[in-house]
């Protein structure tokens, strides 16, 4: 943020007159300042003074000067100001909305003490502070004031977040209070901090607190008050006290104000800190107050982060990170951005004609209609920037991005739906939301849009579903919803209109060419043009009611305004307008609304047209839904309907009776409701409403009108009616009357009179159904003449198979059977004469398969022919059903020759579908050798017509039968056939006859050439020259011939005798080019590139390079001309075809030429040439080859760098072969890199020079590469250098050098060593004491161990032990007592008196430090306990065995060893008992840690009884040892307990301050809840369960013990097992070591089959 000075509103006078407070309201329109005289200015956001008025004392008694203002705010809607005093009253004025409005005191608040400061965060809600420290809330609508809570100190300074639901005090003590309205608030209340002094000037951010005071500095802290940042300004003289903060709207800013200087500080999010900005300085601006002078000059700032201008007409000024304000520049109207979720707002675009916004942030998207100030701010996760916006609606933002399309509601803060589809044409997507409004539909938002180009999708945005999917056969190329989105027009690219009724999924085409079609806006009207038609829907309910009227143009525009509707048509030079019934677009806009009565009176002034019928009928429907009864019969009366218009007559008559008899709404009768169900045909429903209202009798005389007798009877069934008997006589009278004698017959047969339903169904002409009661009641059939009479009605009916069953039922089965062989019942027939006619059974079965057969069921009458032994007809039933093989199967069963004719049909049939062995087996069967030959013949299967010829003709017969056959084909015109057939024919006689095939051919030849069929002879000639001259002299026969023909004639010759390649070939192998093109250019135009390529090569050995040329590159190669150039050295000839004809071969020129310079020692044309051809490998390998290392180094440096290592290294194996030579060609390759800058690459030179015989060279090349990589490469890279030269250096004996490398690189331990190597002890001890002290002790000890080695240092412990105690006790003077342990871990622990002080405070400080009870501590308490079991060793072996210094020795050796198991057993239930068991040592260790650890213990397990009073206690403790005093400590809890409560006060708190807050928060909860109880748990003892101790728990062994081999040692089986498990699971070396210590310790451990190792 930058402060820009504007103007002075104020101007300063001489002399103290401060401006006591101001405030800006939340509209940002107005500025109020209160000046020394109580009077408040009202300023406008220009700065402009635009009113005033003066403020009151509490009583006018004390006069104007008996007060001053302290503070002042205006409420959240910016028309009242609340006046804070100090006459101990807040004033609340109205100021109202416009400037001038009367000044008014609308609430007062009278309190105790001054008003030190005020805020108004909320609508009613006014926040103060007094000076008896209580901060309080007055209500302006009750006009009571209530305390918030109350403090011991002044309040300083209010300040609320940036949500006005939090606020913050800051009071004299330097406290900081933080409160919230509601709960909705994770962060705690209550005390937030302590600042140094007192934060008069108090800020609260976005994300952190910032305090400033007299102590001159600015602190940020954190939301639970921990420390974040300090502007420290104390130092700075010129600086004096903050008494004031401001915070930006967005919390992202904020301003400290001093002496004469503003301080600006901005949050950034990205580094979660802030920063500061230039501070603003004003010589002689004094002491700022509430950013006002103390001369009373009031001065205008403008503060943003920056500002620019959009296009000439809007001003964008960023005010902070998350907050814009966009300005027009014309209007002067101003929108705020701002981020909800305080994100940096990154860039503000403006689309859409100049009125959307779009800005990104991090996360979030940002989008504002400016028109109607409507703003949202939606979750966007970072997409690049690659979205397109589309702002065709007016209500919603379309957002396509990355094959998504998005949909954002304006004012709505989440995104409205999205989609997956690839096309974004706005015309392909249509979107609804609540354009108008329905009859009980609050929430109307759906979309429309294409899945992909020949589907459309249907959504509700609310719901979230699909509604509806549309797949059509063509492609669409514009959609749009209706404003209630019900109904769907579409177009597809054939100009085909279509309509889609959403909620019933009924599509209807409207057009079947349309050219232009849109929704009336505000109706359901639609308007189209059909060509030179323009076509309106007045109803589009019914869309076959079109209104068409004729056009002499195009349709551009439809404008609905001011009470018209007009069509614009453009007709070439001008436009005309069309326009449409108003009218009736208000009929279908009222029937939307839901006013069926304007539009019933509109319909009344139409002319009864077929658009109007359509609408009367629309109207009917929805004022029967709506229940507008009247209405509707005025619908029906138009349309005709005269008995529905009587029905609803009647209805409203009833319902009009009903109203004034009730006074209410008489539709909403039940004898109403019912009748509209009559009418509706839902007579279930209107039975229902009768029933509920129990009028049975209206039931049964609706159901009797409507003559549904039988529903009727059910209900008065139902019900008991005393008059179903009655009824039942009615229906029937009236079954009877209308004569419904099947409905009577059905009603007597219910009723068991069966006799009476049989002639009652007779009597109907239903005999089967008589037939049917007759057989299932043999009480009927009993009597003849009812049987006789039943039989001769089915008879007479012709129902001939029941007469058959009847006559069966009777047992007349010889009547039966002929009822049944009448009515085709052959099944039926067949069964009874199995049982009494068993002759008759195999004409039966002939008869069925005769009627099957019939039927066309030929599959079906086969079996039944079998069965009656008719084959023949069996064989014809197959044939006909085309069951081949069951007639083939059946055939070969007969022996007849009458059989025979079938055999032709069924050959003929496997020869169509080419079984040619089955169809010849059935021919020769029959007799039809000729018909199998000819198939045999026509399939071209000539050898198995030869073959079956020979075995079943003579020859004579077989020769006239290939003529013959030869013949007819040629008399028919089928030429190929017949020369195939004479083919076949030669070809069987050179298979058969090969001695005959000569003559054959000549005897052929002679009578085709006598009948002047030249080339058929030809054919025959040549076959005679084949065989007898062989194939040799048949192609030359036809080659020569060929030649003497030319042109076309030889080309078809050739072809025919398939030699044309073979004559191509032939041509140009023998120089015969033209020929050989002719025939190629003629019959085979594949052959030319082989042609042109062989004349190409025929001319390059001739030497004439140009034409050879020119053929190479007809015949597509022009690679062998660049060979040819290149091998006859022609390098410009061979680079033009390569550049002109073959790029890829331009390279191999290059090369060429490279290779040849090189040959001559022209080495940089041949550079160049390689570098051209991008071969710059091969240019490498020449020079390397050449053995010019140093330029093949230069070009793989510049050209190949990744290659450059490998290069070296060979350059090094090729050096060290050559030895000295090499290793000064080495030497001089690194200085080249050195003067090159290649320092890297110089460093691996020298270290790789070695040269045994010259150990001077080795070393100014080694300290050469340290050099340079110390001056010029990385430290780590440097480092390693040095790490390889020092130890070469080291053995050259060069300590010094190595030394002194070591250290440029900060490697002090190897520079200590490599000295100490050297045996320059002083060196080493210099080094170690300046640069790393803590490395003084490993040098002594090397010395020690140095001169012990010498001889000089005498072996006597007890001086190395004095020396031992006295580093010792320097060591736990400096705290660093774990180093102290460590020298006792390795020179042993002595049982020397004068050290046991040593010891003991060795152990006191480990044991109090804190957070060593973690498993990384493990080993230090294990050293502990160690070094301790070692000391009581050695004390039981002295003069002090059990002396109190070896029992106090063997207690600290306890509890080191309950530290080291409690730090290896962590998470386990031990963990918790061994903390307790520790409370007992409180004399040793501090009171506040144990109890704090013991009571954390118990609460991770859940033993919160214990944990309360540990925790309880342990705050106890911590206040006491606050006041340094623990005689008022209450000890209750630990009666008759082993815990002491004689203790020493521990010098400070062993725990941070925010873990104690966060125990006694936690302490307080569970008191409050109630749900503990404050008493130790106890045993079967009657004590304190953990009262006495076991060795690896500390807890009573009471039962199951477990004893060791030492004596006293035991444990509890249970927990000694719990331990042996978890050591097992875990694999805890730590566990497992403390297993080991207790076997030390105890004398081993019980047998557990557990192996410590």
């Amino acid at each position: 943020m930058q402060l820009k000075h504007l103007k002075t509103l104020l101007t300063p006078q001489e002399g103290s007159v401060r401006v006591t407070c101001m405030a800006w309201a939340p509209s940002n329109s107005r500025f109020a300042v209160c000046t020394v005289d109580r009077v408040v200015l009202l300023y406008d956001e220009h700065g402009e003074r635009r009113d005033k008025f003066s403020t009151k004392p509490i009583d006018p008694k004390y006069g104007k000067q008996s007060y001053v203002v302290k503070d002042m705010a205006f409420s959240p809607d910016s028309t009242k100001i609340a006046i804070g005093q100090s006459d101990n009253i807040i004033f609340v004025y109205r100021i109202g909305d416009e400037w001038g409005d009367k000044k008014a005191i609308c609430n007062k608040f009278v309190q105790t003490s001054s008003v030190t400061c005020l805020l108004w965060p909320a609508e009613h809600a006014i926040v103060f502070g007094l000076v008896e420290g209580k901060v309080r809330l007055a209500n302006t609508q009750t006009n009571k004031s209530s305390t918030i809570y109350g403090t011991e100190s002044v309040v300083v300074s209010l300040a609320s977040n940036v949500s006005g639901q939090g606020i913050l005090s800051g009071h004299a003590d330097g406290t900081v209070v933080r409160y919230f309205f509601g709960s909705g608030e994770s962060q705690t209340q209550g005390k937030l901090l302590v600042h140094p002094c007192p934060p008069y000037a108090l800020a609260w951010g976005t994300n952190s607190i910032v305090v400033g005071g007299c102590d001159r500095k600015i602190v940020a802290y954190g939301k639970e008050g921990n420390v974040l940042q300090t502007f420290d300004y104390s130092r700075d003289r010129s600086e004096k006290e903050f008494t004031v903060a401001a915070t930006s709207p967005s919390g992202q800013s904020v301003v400290f104000g001093s002496y004469d200087r503003l301080r600006v500080f901005n949050w950034a999010p990205r580094r979660g800190m802030w920063d500061e900005a230039k501070p603003k300085e004003i010589p002689n601006l004094y002491t700022i107050t509430a950013l006002g002078t103390l001369c009373g000059g009031v001065e205008q700032f403008d503060c943003c982060l920056r500002r620019s201008i959009y296009k000439n007409k809007f001003e964008i000024t960023y005010v902070g990170p998350s907050q814009v304000i966009v300005r027009n520049l014309s209007s002067g109207s101003r929108v705020v951005l701002k981020s909800q979720y305080g994100y940096e707002v990154e860039e503000v675009k403006i689309m859409g004609m100049d009125r959307y916004l779009v800005a990104h942030t991090s996360d979030t998207l940002l989008l504002g209609d400016l028109l109607n100030n409507k703003l949202s701010e939606v979750a966007w996760p970072g997409s690049g920037g690659n979205e397109k916006f589309f702002f065709e609606k007016e209500t919603v933002c379309m957002i396509f991005n990355a094959g998504e399309l998005s949909l954002v509601e304006y004012e709505n803060n989440e995104i409205l739906g999205s989609v997956r589809t690839e096309f974004m044409n706005p015309h392909l997507i249509s979107v609804r939301l609540n354009e108008r409004q329905q009859r009980g539909v609050q929430d109307n938002k759906k979309l429309a849009y294409l899945i992909d180009l020949k589907t459309i999708a249907i959504v509700d945005l609310v719901g979230g579903y699909n509604l509806g999917t549309i797949n059509h056969d063509s492609r669409i190329d514009w959609l749009e919803l209706n404003e209630t989105g019900r109904k769907l027009l579409y177009r597809d690219k054939k100009l085909r209109l279509h309509l889609y009724d959403i909620e019933s999924s009924v599509k209807s085409t409207l057009l079947t060419f349309c050219s232009y079609v849109q929704w009336v806006p505000g109706s359901d009207v639609v308007v189209a043009q059909n060509r030179a038609n323009l076509c309106v829907w007045y109803s589009i309910d019914s869309p076959e009611s079109t209104s068409m009227f004729p056009l002499r143009g195009d349709v551009v525009d439809l404008l609905r305004a001011d009470g018209r509707t007009e069509v614009t048509v453009s007709e070439g030079v001008g436009t005309s307008s069309f326009t449409l019934d108003e009218g009736l677009i208000e009929f279908g806009t009222a029937v939307d609304d839901g006013d069926y009565d304007r539009a019933s009176s509109f319909l009344e002034t139409l002319e009864m047209l077929p658009e109007t019928e359509a609408m009367w009928k629309t109207l009917s429907k929805l004022s029967l839904e709506a229940g507008q009864l009247h209405i509707a019969e005025r619908c029906f009366a138009a349309l005709g309907d005269v008995s529905t218009v009587r029905f609803l007559h009647l209805t409203n008559d009833l319902a009009d009776q009903v109203s004034q008899d009730t006074g209410g709404d008489g539709s909403g009768c039940y004898q109403v409701q019912a009748r509209l169900a009559v009418l509706g045909k839902n007579f279930k429903l209107a039975e229902m409403y009768y029933m509920e209202q129990n009028a049975t009798n209206e039931v049964l005389e609706m159901y009797q009108e409507l003559h549904m007798w039988e529903e009727c009877i059910a209900v008065a069934e139902a019900k008991a009616h005393p008059e179903l008997d009655s009824l039942r006589r009615k229906y029937y009278q009236w079954l009877t009357e209308t004569a419904q004698d099947e409905k009577a017959g059905e009603m007597k047969e219910r009723e068991g009179d069966h006799q009476g339903a049989i002639n009652l169904y007779l009597k109907a002409g239903l005999p089967a159904k008589a037939a049917r009661l007759a057989i299932s009641h043999p009480d009927i059939t009993s009597s003849s003449d009812v049987v006789n009479r039943i039989a001769a009605a089915l008879l007479k009916g012709e129902f001939y198979e029941r007469a058959g069953d009847l006559y069966d039922k009777v047992g007349n089965n010889q009547r039966a059977l002929e009822c049944y062989r009448k009515g085709n019942a052959f099944g039926k027939a067949v069964e009874l004469s199995r049982l009494s006619f068993p002759g008759e059974v195999v004409k039966l079965e002939e008869a069925w398969g005769d009627h099957l057969v019939q039927q066309k069921h030929m599959d079906a009458a086969i079996n039944h022919f079998i069965e009656a032994g008719s084959s023949m007809k069996a064989i014809e039933a197959a044939i006909g059903a085309r069951q081949w093989k069951k007639a083939v199967h059946i055939l070969e069963l007969q022996e007849d020759a009458l059989f025979a004719k079938y055999y032709l049909k069924i050959a003929q049939h496997y020869a169509s579908v080419q079984e040619y062995e089955v169809a010849e087996r059935l021919y020769v069967k029959g007799g039809h050798i000729k018909e199998a030959i000819d198939m045999y013949t026509e399939g071209g299967r000539w050898e198995e017509a030869h073959k079956l010829a020979v075995e079943c003709m003579s020859e004579e017969e077989v020769s006239d039968l290939y003529l013959s056959r030869a013949q007819d084909l040629e008399r028919e015109g089928k030429y190929k056939e017949a020369e195939r057939l004479f083919e076949d024919m030669i070809r069987l006689i050179a298979k058969h006859h090969p001695d005959l095939l000569k003559e054959t051919h000549l005897h052929l030849a002679k009578e085709l050439e006598g009948e002047a069929r030249l080339s058929e002879a030809e054919h025959h000639f040549l076959e005679v020259a084949q065989s007898h001259g062989g194939p040799g002299a048949q192609k030359q026969v036809a080659y020569l011939w060929a030649r003497s023909l030319g042109g076309d004639a030889a080309a078809k010759l050739l072809n025919k005798f398939n030699l044309i390649d073979y004559a191509i070939d032939f041509a140009s192998n023998n120089c015969s080019f033209d020929f050989a093109f002719e025939l190629a250019r003629l019959a085979s135009k594949q052959k030319l590139p082989e042609v042109h390529l062989k004349h190409a090569m025929y001319l390059e050995d001739e030497s004439k390079f140009l034409e050879a040329e020119s053929e190479f590159i007809k015949a597509g190669k022009p690679k062998e001309a660049v060979q040819m150039y290149v091998h006859n050295q022609d390098w410009s000839s061979a680079q033009r075809v390569a550049e002109g004809h073959d790029p890829d071969s331009v390279e191999e020129v290059l090369v060429g030429q490279a290779k040849f310079c090189f040959d001559q020692k022209d080495f940089q044309k041949a550079e160049a040439f390689l570098l051209r051809a991008q071969r710059p490998e091969l240019a490498v390998k020449y020079y390397k080859d050449a053995e010019m290392w140093s330029d093949a180094m230069r070009l793989c440096k510049e050209y190949l760098p990744n290659k450059l290592s490998l290069l070296q290294e060979e350059y090094e194996r090729e050096a060290a072969q050559q030895g000295p030579r090499g290793v000064q060609g080495m030497l001089e390759q690194a200085r080249e890199w050195e003067l090159s800058g290649e320092f890297s690459r110089a460093v691996e030179c020298y270290l790789k020079v070695k040269d045994g015989s010259n150990v001077a060279l080795m070393e100014k090349s080694w300290m050469k590469a340290a050099e340079l990589s110390i001056k010029f490469l990385s430290k780590e890279r440097a480092a390693e250098v040095v790490r390889i030269v020092g130890p070469s250096l080291t053995q050259l004996k060069k300590y010094s050098a190595a030394a002194e490398l070591y250290l440029n690189v900060e490697l002090l331990k190897e520079a200590i060593d490599v000295f100490m190597e050297g045996e320059e002890w002083n060196k080493a001890k210099r080094v170690a004491k300046e640069l790393e002290p803590r490395l003084e002790a490993y040098v002594d000890q090397k010395y020690k161990e140095h001169l012990k080695n010498q001889g000089k240092v005498e072996s006597n412990f007890k001086i190395l032990h004095k020396y031992v105690a006295l580093y010792a006790t320097h060591l736990i003077k400096e705290g660093e007592p774990q180093n102290a342990l460590h020298l006792y871990v390795q020179h042993g622990a002595p049982p020397n008196s004068q050290n046991f002080n040593i010891y003991r405070r060795m152990f006191l400080d480990l044991l109090n430090m804190t957070g060593a009870d973690l498993p990384p501590d493990y080993h230090m308490w294990a050293d502990l306990r160690n070094v301790l079991l070692l000391l009581c060793e050695n004390i039981s072996k002295s003069s002090d065995a059990n002396s109190p210094s070896h029992k106090e020795f063997e207690q600290m050796l306890l509890i080191a060893h309950y530290c080291a198991t409690r730090s290896a057993a962590r998470g386990e239930s031990i963990y918790t008992k061994l903390s307790i068991s520790l409370l007992r040592h409180t004399e040793l260790m501090a009171a506040d840690k144990a109890f704090y650890e013991a009571g954390l213990a118990c609460r991770a397990i859940g033993w919160e009884n214990m944990a309360f009073i540990f925790l309880n206690h342990f705050l106890d403790l911590s206040d006491a040892i606050d006041e340094g005093n623990l005689d008022t400590l209450d000890h209750s809890d630990f009666q008759e307990t082993d815990i002491p409560f004689e203790v020493p006060v521990p010098s400070k708190l062993h725990v941070s301050e925010a873990q104690r807050e966060e125990i006694r928060d936690w302490v307080l909860a569970v008191s409050m809840d109630q749900r503990v109880e404050q008493v130790l748990p106890r045993d079967e003892r009657d004590t304190y369960e953990a009262s006495l101790m076991a060795s690896n728990t500390g807890y009573p062994v009471l039962r199951n013990k477990m004893d060791f081999k030492a004596p006293g040692k035991a444990s509890n089986k249970d927990d000694w097992n719990k331990f042996l498990m978890a050591t097992k699971t875990t694999h805890s070396p730590e566990c497992q070591d403390v297993l080991r210590f207790i076997s030390q310790w105890c004398g081993g451990v019980p047998a557990s089959g557990f192996s410590f190792h």
